[in-house]
């Protein structure tokens, strides 16, 4: 036993009067071991099933996140308490500091603010699918600084929390759960605009990826400049990969006007040259 007291006496750092012992770095090690297993509990009890009780996910990982920080908090509170340092004493020494430091790290604040405005608000899910800066975006996770979310490109994308909740951002899982898409294309002057019709709303059909084929609805839009204007409009579930089914879907439309003998013009310009006569301006000395 005495032998034990005396290795937890044994002073690891030595500073003046200010002195680290063996006995404060088992703390600090209980500490942050107590806190991780406390952090993994919550987390298993927030996100355990429960058969017949639905949670919902972006709810659950809010608040799971929102109470991670708040532990964290407390348990470095602690380990600067048990090695002596007095918190009342520290942010009084080093407000200066703070000041300073925090007109360089004024955006990275921000952001923090930003993330814990989304963990609190819930404005912003896990898996909603947003469109960000004209780039669409499902989110995968939202930290405190920043939030990461996976684009159409399969590429994982990493956004500070301040342009989510800045900027104008769509948020496309806050609609209905199918969504109305459009599909333009222009044929050529006389061709059959009923025929035209019925093969863009047949064109749509033929895709799997429609919700309601009652709602399909071809239109004649406008009379281009080169062409005669359509679009088709049909609602789709599958918002997030929405442009590969625009591009399936166009693939048909074109099959079928090639069988139909539609021709879908290219741009065309009429130039009108003007005829002029040259003056020949004799040379003066």
């Amino acid at each position: 036993m005495d032998t034990l007291s005396k290795i937890l006496d044994f002073n690891l750092i030595s500073i003046g009067d200010y002195k680290i012992k063996v006995y404060s770095l088992v703390i600090i090690l209980l500490i942050l071991l107590i806190t991780k297993v406390i952090v993994q509990l919550i987390k298993k009890a927030l996100f355990r099933r429960y058969k017949g009780v639905h949670f919902d996910t972006g709810n659950t990982y809010a608040l799971y996140q929102i109470i991670k920080y708040v532990i964290w908090v407390i348990a470095i509170g602690l380990i600067l308490e048990s090695i002596g340092i007095q918190l009342t004493l520290f942010l009084a020494g080093s407000a200066a500091l703070l000041v300073g430091v925090g007109l360089g790290l004024q955006q990275t604040f921000n952001d923090i603010v930003s993330g814990i405005i989304l963990l609190s608000e819930k404005s912003i899910k896990i898996n909603d699918i947003l469109e960000i800066d004209g780039d669409i975006v499902e989110i995968q996770e939202i930290g405190l600084r920043t939030s990461r979310g996976l684009n159409r490109n399969d590429i994982s994308i990493i956004i500070p929390n301040s342009l989510i909740t800045t900027n104008k951002v769509i948020n496309w899982s806050h609609q209905k759960k199918k969504t109305r898409f459009k599909i333009g294309v222009g044929v050529a002057y006389g061709s059959d605009v009923d025929l035209v019709v019925r093969i863009l709303e047949e064109s749509v059909l033929e895709h799997p990826d429609f919700v309601d084929g009652k709602t399909i609805e071809g239109r004649f839009v406008n009379f281009g400049n080169s062409s005669l204007d359509f679009e088709v409009l049909f609602f789709s579930e599958n918002v997030f990969r929405i442009e590969k089914v625009k591009s399936d879907i166009r693939k048909i439309i074109n099959r079928k006007f090639s069988e139909n003998k539609i021709v879908i013009p290219f741009p065309q310009m009429d130039l009108h040259f003007k005829s002029g006569h040259t003056e020949i301006i004799p040379k003066t000395d």
